[in-house]
C-alpha cells in the first residue's frame, strides 16, 4: 500500500499534535477523496491539533464490477455486500489499519485519542477493525456504511471498545448501500449495547454540509 496522505493544520507546531483521525475512503477512490473535507475540519477554530491520516487502499479486482481493478479494502461479490463476504480481504485491511493505529501510538498519541473513520467500504472496515481493537479508541465515524461479518462480532469483539462512541450517518436516498441495510447494522450494534448515535440526511451515497458539521461536533466531543 502507498504511504497514506497526512494532513495537519500548517500553522500548528507539529509537537502540539495530540490526536489522530484515520479516515478510510470508499471503493474506487483513494486517500485524496476526503482531503477537501479534512481541510475544512483543520481550521484553527475547529480541530487545530489533530493529525488526519488518509490511507490509500490497494488495487484489486472487484468481482461485482466484472473483475475491474480498482482501489478497494476488500472484494465485493454481489449486489448486496452482505450476501457473500470477502472475509480474508476484510481481515487483511484490518491488519493494515491496526498497523496505522500502532504507528500513531508510536508517535506519542494515546490510543484513546485516535478515531477511526470511514465512508462506505472504508466505513465498514473502520467499524470492523475498531470493535476488535485491543486498546480503547477515541471514537468511530461510520459514514454511509454497514457492519461487515456481523455474525462474528460476538466472538471477535474486544471489550476495550465496548463503550467507544460510534457516529453512524446515512443518506435516505442512498442507492449503493441502502438505508435499511445501515439501519440493520445500527440495530445490531445497539442491541449489543454499543453507544451509537444515528444521523440521517437528505442525500444519496455522499456527504453533505450538515453531516460535516455534525462530524466536527462529534470529533470535538470525543477529542476534547
Amino acid at each position: 500500500m502507498n504511504h497514506p496522505l497526512e494532513l495537519v493544520n500548517p500553522n500548528i507546531d507539529v509537537s502540539k499534535i495530540n490526536a489522530s483521525v484515520i479516515w478510510l475512503h470508499g471503493l474506487g477512490a483513494d486517500g485524496h477523496d476526503f482531503a477537501p473535507i479534512v481541510q475544512q475540519l483543520l481550521q484553527p477554530q475547529h480541530l487545530p491539533n489533530v493529525r488526519f491520516i488518509l490511507p490509500h487502499a490497494p488495487d484489486m479486482a472487484i468481482t461485482r464490477n466484472n473483475s475491474y481493478v480498482m482501489p478497494a479494502w476488500y472484494d465485493v461479490y454481489g449486489i448486496t455486500p452482505v450476501g457473500r463476504e470477502d472475509e480474508a480481504g476484510i481481515q487483511a485491511s484490518q491488519r493494515t489499519i491496526n498497523a496505522l493505529i500502532q504507528n500513531e501510538i508510536d508517535r506519542g498519541i494515546s490510543s484513546e485519542r485516535i478515531v477511526l473513520a470511514g465512508f462506505s467500504q472504508g466505513g465498514a472496515i473502520a467499524l470492523h477493525a475498531a470493535l476488535r481493537y485491543p486498546q480503547k479508541l477515541g471514537g468511530i465515524l461510520a459514514l454511509s456504511t454497514y457492519l461487515p461479518l456481523h455474525s462474528k462480532l460476538a466472538l471477535e469483539a474486544n471489550a476495550a471498545n465496548a463503550n467507544t462512541p460510534i457516529f453512524m450517518a446515512h443518506g435516505i436516498f442512498d442507492d449503493v448501500i441502502s438505508l435499511e441495510m445501515s439501519q440493520i447494522s445500527r440495530d445490531l450494534l445497539q442491541n449489543r449495547q454499543y453507544l451509537v448515535t444515528w444521523h440521517e440526511y437528505k442525500m444519496a451515497h455522499s456527504v453533505c454540509a450538515e453531516e460535516i458539521a455534525d462530524i466536527e461536533r462529534f470529533l470535538q466531543q470525543v477529542l476534547q
